[in-house]
Order: structure tokens, then sequence, then C-alpha cells
């Protein structure tokens, strides 16, 4: 399996987790108590096992040799996350299929909006496009990016406050 940010499918659900529709039945019951279900997003990469590695290899990034490249950090290198493929941005059919499957949560599963792993990871434009594309299904969608950048507010309802979490623990820490 690999980890939880090894994604094999999109809109696929890890029988660990249940089914489809024990999902659905978690929503509803959140939905009835006033509560709002977010999904924890993986825009940066697959799994090595995911179908568009096979159906596109052109939507990852290509090492030298030409082999896939697994996740990058924020600086470009190579990370140690090797159960990762790095997806390309300056693909605009990968970026519809990305914003495709985010979208399937929200018509399918009725779920309120996203946590966005590493949004900082993914070109700002492409979250301008997901944000619009997203709020013609549901115009209350919440973006939540695991990122600080100012210019992430543009498309995010709220960003991580990573520098004040540091500070915090600074303090903390005596």
């Amino acid at each position: 399996l690999g980890s939880y940010y090894s994604i094999q499918n999109y809109t696929a659900i890890n029988p660990e987790f249940g089914t489809a529709e024990d999902f659905k039945k978690l929503v509803d019951a959140a939905h009835a108590q006033g509560l709002r279900v977010i999904l924890d997003w993986v825009p940066n990469h697959t799994a090595f096992d995911h179908p568009w590695i096979t159906a596109h290899p052109d939507w990852y990034v290509h090492k030298p040799d030409g082999s896939i490249s697994n996740a990058r950090d924020n600086e470009n290198h190579d990370t140690d996350w090797t159960d990762v493929a790095e997806l390309d941005y300056a693909k605009p059919a990968m970026r519809a299929a990305m914003i495709a499957d985010m979208r399937w949560w929200l018509d399918t599963m009725k779920i309120d909006g996203f946590r966005c792993d590493v949004a900082g990871g993914v070109p700002d434009d492409f979250w301008m496009q997901a944000r619009t594309a997203l709020a013609q299904t549901r115009p209350d969608v919440f973006m939540l990016a695991e990122a600080e950048a100012p210019t992430m507010h543009a498309a995010f309802d709220m960003t991580y406050g990573w520098d004040l979490h540091h500070l915090m623990n600074d303090v903390s820490q005596g």
C-alpha cells in the first residue's frame, strides 16, 4: 500500500476505511449534526501504480534518464518519498483530470471541501483554476492549504500558520 500519500486512485475509497456507501453515511451523519466534511487531498504526486502512470506517463516529471521522478521538495530536489511519482503541472490535461477527480468528491460524496497537502508545491495558477471550477459545482466549497504564503489566500479560505506554530514551539521549549 505504501504511505497514505501514495494515491493509487483519486476517486476510490481505501477498503481499510470501508465502502463508498459507508463514506456517504458518514458525510450524511456529519451534515445532520451541522458539521462539514473536508477530504485530505494530495495534489503533488500519485502512487506508481496509479492508472495515469500507464495511460499518461507524460503527466509526470521525468528524470534525465527518462524514468518518472519520485516526489520533489520545494527546492526541486529528490525526496526520500520513493513510493510516489511527481506530477507535472505544465500539462493542461493532467490539471483538468485533477480538477475532475476533486469535483467527483463534491458531486458524488457530497463533501464540503479539501485540505490540500503541501499546497505550495503546486502552482498558484492551478489553485485559482481549481477553485473557480469547484465553485461552479459547490459555491461554498471550503479550501484549506497546507501552506502559508500570502498568495494562497487567492484560492484558499484558510492556510496553515507554520511560522506561528514554530514560534510557539520555540517559546514553549524555553
